[in-house]
């Protein structure tokens, strides 16, 4: 279809962001992204300078957009100290409550708003257990879980009636630059690739051409709901996958790939300053909403989307 669409992206110069800016600019749309570097140039792309709590000259660029998507919020890989878990939880609420009041503002508002979610709201999964779907997901508990209802609650109490709201909760998404399959697969290329912990918490996953494909199909009209699971219909074990990083990466990470025990993953998370619930924790979650609305994914199956990147 025509493009040619003003996109406002906050949270633009991460891994997704970037991902997602490039795919947009690609179709031909202006993007114009919010960051808080006033002297920031991401590639071609517009900035324009906020600071994710206050208003500020960047409203403007909301008049008329076509879409406002935010991905802003400060990274989960650190230690949850008293401090981190306070600006996790600010960086998220005040970015969200500055934009719906920006709408607000506007005379012509964005036709839709897509905020990013997380899909570590569900509860530890294991076994046989029924993945976790949008209608009969059972929430979790802990601060992931605390954070990601308080993030979709902020964002779900603002009426906004000529705009379209659309929380999408985002699983471990893989991709060429950034993500988790930077560090995966260094550790396999070492021989540190097998199972982690136990091996057998599940991993939900999601190809970044998919994250990318999910919000274009919803900007594009072509997803009508409010709340989409983002992760391949098929989660695997954590032993599969860290199996089949080690085929991807080819070479001595395919023959050898040593197990990392629950306490070395302590002890190493606790030396990197991050949680081991990054990569303990069991996520299965199925993604109801996008297949019932006939979403077809790129990379459904763990292999295709792990050799895609590996190739990259």
């Amino acid at each position: 279809m025509s493009k040619g669409r003003k996109i406002i992206l906050a949270g633009g110069s991460g891994f997704l962001g970037r991902a997602l800016a490039a795919q947009l600019v690609g179709a031909g749309d202006e993007v114009v992204v919010l960051t808080r570097r006033p002297s920031a140039r991401i590639g071609a792309l517009r900035t324009a300078f906020w600071d994710g709590q206050t208003k500020g000259a960047w409203c403007a660029e909301l008049e008329g957009a076509h879409a406002v998507i935010n991905l802003a919020g400060r990274s989960v890989d650190c230690r949850y100290t008293p401090l981190n878990r306070r600006l996790i939880l600010e960086s998220r609420l005040c970015s969200t409550r500055i934009l719906a009041l920006a709408i607000k503002d506007t005379a012509t508002p964005p036709k839709y708003w897509v905020n990013a979610a997380s899909a570590t709201i569900y509860a530890d999964t294991r076994g046989a257990a029924p993945a976790n779907t949008e209608a009969d997901g059972v929430i979790g508990e802990g601060l992931s879980v605390d954070v990601c209802q308080a993030w979709e609650a902020e964002f779900h109490r603002w009426t906004l009636p000529e705009t379209k709201q659309v929380c999408l909760r985002v699983a471990i998404t893989l991709g060429v630059d950034g993500g988790a399959m930077v560090p995966l697969m260094r550790l396999a290329k070492l021989g540190l690739g097998g199972k982690q912990g136990s091996g057998q918490q599940w991993v939900s996953w999601l190809h970044v051409d998919d994250f990318c494909g999910i919000v274009c199909a919803v900007i594009d009209g072509q997803l009508k709901g409010s709340l989409y699971n983002c992760a391949s219909p098929h989660p695997v074990k954590n032993i599969d996958f860290m199996r089949a990083v080690r085929r991807a990466v080819g070479g001595f990470g395919q023959r050898f790939g040593l197990p990392i025990p629950k306490f070395l993953l302590k002890i190493g998370a606790w030396m990197i300053r991050t949680e081991t619930e990054l990569i303990l924790k069991s996520r299965k979650v199925a993604p109801q909403n996008l297949i019932v609305a006939g979403y077809r994914f790129q990379y459904e199956a763990l292999e295709d989307g792990l050799c895609s990147i590996a190739k990259a």
